[in-house]
C-alpha cells in the first residue's frame, strides 16, 4: 500500500493513521519534499485525469491563466500541491482523498474522519 500525501496535510495525516490503526504499513509518498515518479505520474493521471488537480486550492488561485491551461503532467511536477490528496493505491484498487468510498475500499468500513 503507498500513499501519495503532503505531511502538512490534515486529511493526509488522518488517512495515514486510520490505515495504520486499521493494521496497515503505507509506504508514505511526500509529494512536495519525495517528488512523484515519472511512473507513477503517468498512472496517477491515467487513472484519475484532470480530477487529480485541486482547483480550489491557494495554489491553484495564484497560477497564470497560462500555468492554469497547461496539462496535468506538465502542471503537477512543477507545483505538487496541486494534486487532490491523498491518493492511496492498495494493489489494484486506487482511491483520489479520504471520503467515506476510500476509507471503506481501504478499512473495509466508513469511518468519520
Amino acid at each position: 500500500m503507498r500513499i501519495f500525501s503532503l505531511k502538512t496535510c490534515d486529511t493526509c495525516r488522518k488517512a495515514i493513521k486510520a490505515l495504520r490503526a486499521a493494521g496497515h504499513d503505507p509506504v508514505v509518498i511526500d509529494v512536495r519534499a519525495d517528488g512523484i515518479a515519472e511512473a507513477d505520474l503517468t498512472a496517477l493521471i491515467d487513472r484519475f485525469g484532470d480530477d487529480l488537480i485541486n482547483r480550489s486550492s491557494a495554489t491553484w488561485r495564484q497560477l497564470s491563466d497560462t500555468e492554469r491551461a497547461a496539462a496535468p503532467h506538465a502542471l503537477l511536477p512543477a507545483h505538487p500541491t496541486l494534486m487532490k490528496r491523498p491518493v492511496i493505491q492498495n494493489g489494484d484498487v486506487w482511491t483520489l482523498g479520504w471520503k467515506a468510498d476510500a476509507q471503506a475500499a481501504h478499512l473495509g468500513q466508513t469511518s468519520g474522519a
